[in-house]
């Protein structure tokens, strides 16, 4: 077995698309108008329309309904990263920090209200 991506629920595929193209950099890869992936070389981020949810089964998924999940991704600066971001993000959960756990993590919400983590190992 292998895991091949976490998947977002919007209801706005276009925004998150734009979004996550402008924080990481990375160009999204529009597999069709309702699905999205950004791929990175350790993992795959999905979006994906909730109009595709009836397909999962009737209510199996909502947008905007996060609160447990962090989406981890890890850069080489984090306080450089964090300057480069304003004007971008708009919920900033808090600023740079050093993590009892050896990581310096910055938090913030992408446009759905998910929290995203960009961290860098402390000393690396």
């Amino acid at each position: 077995m292998q895991f091949a991506a976490t998947r977002i629920i919007t209801d706005d595929v276009d925004t998150l698309v734009d979004f996550y193209e402008k924080v990481t950099g990375i160009e999204v890869n529009r597999l069709h108008p309702l699905f999205a992936e950004l791929r990175t070389p350790t993992g795959t981020l999905a979006i994906s329309s909730s109009q595709t949810v009836p397909l999962l089964g009737e209510n199996a998924a909502a947008a905007k309904a996060n609160r447990s999940v962090v989406l981890d991704f890890q850069v080489d600066d984090v306080d450089a990263t964090y300057a480069a971001l304003q004007g971008t993000v708009d919920t900033f959960v808090n600023t740079p920090t050093t993590m009892p756990w050896g990581n310096r993590s910055l938090l913030f919400r992408d446009p759905d209200g998910n929290l995203v983590n960009f961290f860098a190992p402390v000393g690396q």
